[in-house]
């Protein structure tokens, strides 16, 4: 895994969280708990200060960075879908970002809210807990029903299980 300190910001890495050997975490970046960084994640404390709760999941090619002097804020249970970008924004508990979605500086997105894939929610837009937002820029479209949370506290519990068992016990360089 490649993880960097920054003069004297210095990354932190909670137990139980795997770090994919090409993903990158630079700077002052702290996570949580049970994570899973998947392969070409980027996580770059290198200005700001970024803090990713436990049982989170940044999935392949996300992006993560903060203003210089200013903080990220990813909680817990978090799942951020590949290539998506989160900047300087704050996620609360069970959000999902979809695929290729951004979340734009000082943009709050509330508790089980849904950013759908290619979603771009807009500097300093907040997004109501239990919401779905799509398009560009993202607009609500739809609530978060009492099935879709079930179903994705399920789907969490795979992730935990990448970062746990499968990553740490099966991934080996075959060449």
């Amino acid at each position: 895994m490649a993880v960097y300190e920054l003069g004297d910001r210095r990354p932190t890495i909670g137990r139980g969280s795997y770090v994919c050997e090409d993903a990158t975490v630079i700077g002052d970046v702290t996570i949580g708990a049970d994570c899973f960084i998947a392969p070409g994640a980027r996580i770059r404390g290198d200005y700001g200060t970024i803090t990713i709760g436990d049982g989170t999941a940044v999935e392949d090619n996300t992006v993560i960075h903060a203003r210089p002097d200013e903080r990220c804020t990813i909680r817990k249970k978090v799942t951020l879908g590949h290539g998506c970008i989160i900047h300087n924004a704050t996620l609360e508990d069970w959000v999902v970002v979809g695929m290729g979605a951004v979340v734009s500086d000082y943009a709050q997105v509330g508790e089980w809210a849904v950013v759908a894939e290619g979603a771009v929610v807009k500097n300093k837009d907040v997004v109501p807990a239990r919401k779905i937002v799509a398009g560009v820029p993202a607009k609500i479209v739809a609530d978060v029903s009492d099935s879709y949370i079930k179903q994705w506290t399920e789907f969490k519990g795979l992730y935990a299980d990448l970062a746990s068992r499968r990553y740490p016990q099966d991934y080996k360089r075959i060449a």
